[in-house]
This record gives C-alpha cells, sequence and structure tokens, in this order.
C-alpha cells in the first residue's frame, strides 16, 4: 500500500451508497467485516488501518490498543455510548458522528408517536378488524392542536421537533440547560429551566437529549408522578433516561395516558419486561433514526466523516471530541 494509500475497516451491514462512496476514491482501500466478528479476528482486521466506521458493534480500549495506525473512528448514527470516547482522545483520535443525517427521520418518528398515541391507533384498527364499530367511542382520541408538548434535548433533533409540533399549533416548552433561552425563543419555543414545574404542565413529553451520566434516570418515579395523568410520554433517545420499572407502574397505575418507546435499557427487550405489551404503549425496535433514505445519509456522512480527517481536513462540526484536533 502506497504511503498515501487510506485503508478503511467498514461494516458489511453499512448501506451500499456508503460502500460507492469510498469505492469512488481511487486512493482508498476497504475491508468489510460483520457486527458478530469474533472479537481476536475484528482486533486483527484493526492491526494496519487508517479509520474504522461502528455501525452497531461496541469500540473499547481493547480494540483501539489493537488499532496502532488508527487516525480517525466514524459512526453511521449519532450515538457514542458504545464507544470509549476518553481513550480516543488519549490517542488523539477524533471521533465523529453523522450530524443531521438522520435528524429529521427520528423527528418524524417521535412526532408519529405523539399522533399514534393521542389518536388511539391500535384501538381504532381493532375496531374496524374485529367488527367492533358501535364500540368507537370506548377509546376517545384528542387534538395535538392546541396542546402543550415539553422537548427535553434541543439539539440537532429537538429542534426539528420543536419546528414540527409549530406547525401543528402546539405550545412548545424547551428544557435545555446548555442551550440559550434566547436561542429558544428564536425557534418559537419557551424556555422551561425548572425541568419539574414544565413536567407538570406538558401534555405530550418527548426525550431528544443524549445519554450520559446525568441524564441517566432523568424521568424517574418522583418526575413521572409530576406528569399529568393525560399526558404521554415519548423517548427516542436512550434508553436509561427514562426508569422503565417506574414507567411501568405509572402506566399501570392510570397515573400516566400512554408512552411511544424506540429505545430502552436492554436490547433487544427481555420477555419479563412489560412495557412492550402494555395496551396504552406503542414501541419500535430502535428504528427511530432508520429509513431508507437515512441509511443512506448515515453511511455517506461517515465515509466522508472520516476521509475528511485522512484527508487533513476533518468535518469539525462532526466531531465529538474537538479537542483532539488542537
Amino acid at each position: 500500500m502506497t504511503a498515501n494509500r487510506k485503508k478503511l475497516l467498514l461494516p458489511a451491514a453499512m448501506s451500499e451508497a456508503g460502500w460507492n462512496y469510498a469505492r469512488s476514491r481511487d486512493d482508498v482501500e476497504t475491508v468489510r467485516f460483520e457486527d458478530l466478528t469474533p472479537e481476536a479476528e475484528f482486533r486483527g482486521l484493526l492491526a494496519d488501518v487508517d479509520a474504522v466506521l461502528l455501525w452497531g458493534r461496541p469500540f473499547r480500549a481493547g480494540d483501539i490498543a489493537a488499532a496502532p495506525a488508527l487516525k480517525a473512528v466514524a459512526r453511521i448514527g449519532v450515538g457514542y455510548d458504545a464507544v470509549e470516547v476518553p481513550e480516543l482522545t488519549r490517542r488523539k483520535i477524533p471521533l465523529l458522528i453523522a450530524g443531521t443525517a438522520n435528524s429529521v427521520t427520528v423527528a418524524e418518528h417521535a412526532v408519529y408517536f405523539m399522533m399514534h398515541l393521542a389518536k388511539r391507533g391500535f384501538d381504532q384498527h381493532a375496531f374496524v378488524r374485529d367488527g367492533r364499530w358501535r364500540d368507537k367511542m370506548q377509546a376517545p382520541i384528542v387534538d395535538l392542536f392546541g396542546k402543550t408538548v415539553l422537548i427535553i434535548g434541543f439539539g440537532k433533533i429537538g429542534t426539528r421537533v420543536a419546528a414540527r409540533c409549530l406547525a401543528m399549533e402546539m405550545q412548545v416548552l424547551v428544557h435545555d440547560p446548555y442551550v440559550p433561552a434566547d436561542a429558544i425563543r428564536a425557534r418559537g419555543g419557551i424556555p422551561a429551566p425548572d425541568l419539574d414545574d414544565a413536567l407538570g404542565k406538558a401534555d405530550f413529553v418527548t426525550i431528544h437529549c443524549p445519554k450520559t451520566p446525568e441524564t441517566v434516570g432523568l424521568i424517574n418515579a418522583a418526575r413521572l408522578a409530576r406528569m399529568k395523568k393525560t399526558a404521554f410520554l415519548v423517548n427516542t433517545a436512550r434508553g436509561g433516561i427514562i426508569d422503565e420499572p417506574a414507567l411501568t407502574v405509572a402506566l399501570t397505575a392510570g397515573a400516566l395516558a400512554g408512552a411511544g418507546l424506540d429505545v430502552f435499557v436492554n436490547e433487544p427487550v427481555e420477555p419479563e419486561n412489560k412495557l412492550p405489551h402494555m395496551a396504552n404503549v406503542i414501541t419500535a425496535p430502535h428504528m427511530a433514526g432508520v429509513t431508507l433514505e437515512s441509511l443512506d445519509r448515515m453511511a455517506v456522512t461517515a465515509v466522508q466523516n472520516a476521509l475528511s480527517v485522512l484527508d487533513g481536513r476533518p468535518n469539525v462540526e462532526n466531531v465529538v471530541n474537538k479537542e483532539v484536533l488542537t
């Protein structure tokens, strides 16, 4: 391999659009791996690569140590809790995420959950399917118009959720201690610095913050108790931000109207987890950011991210650990 040739380790499950983009460069060599490749084999593949792209596979200190030539790591997505970021930073290796490639997709799914819950989608379909037309008033549906939504986390996804809720003439409260109040107001939102107070005002609560030590268990039993009994809770961010046992209790007791959950503490969900079996819960298998279109966008963006570092012009906006760039 010539000195200026770049070797990329890419997941087999990556969209073909990403593979095609990588192959379009005559100075790039690609190597394929499966997410279930045994650890020893995977680390062997890492031995001489310049960059690795990650889809579902964790990337820990042992993996990083097995890659002495590594210069960039790119996630085909935006979450990175399964990546050992401090160790990458120690090695001065940037971690890049897919930016806004699936932001619209997640925002749409959050609003879909809200609408499905408000319109009692499962119940309405069952009334028609089962010939129970006369029972339709037993599952009253509600408008989103005029309702209050609380958005927790006002980044790339939360801002897009806000835009869609405002288009449906909802009142938008925003809780994000890292976003200035003026920036929230500029996008049509109402700053809600006191989370406990805001939870009591919301008809819908939708979570779009990252999973950090600060946000694990953010929505616990005490905060669920502050919500209206008629309110709906949506999580398309990360499992663990909501206390699942506490949510199960609240939904069972009728202290909350329903929930839309794309993410869980343990994935796949254990058989004993009651949430997917509850009549007032709609779930998805961590797919809120995954559509045919977003898969292509994320794959191409991830390849571009990795190559931007190897080309000496990193996509700074998508770098998680920006301190390595200095």
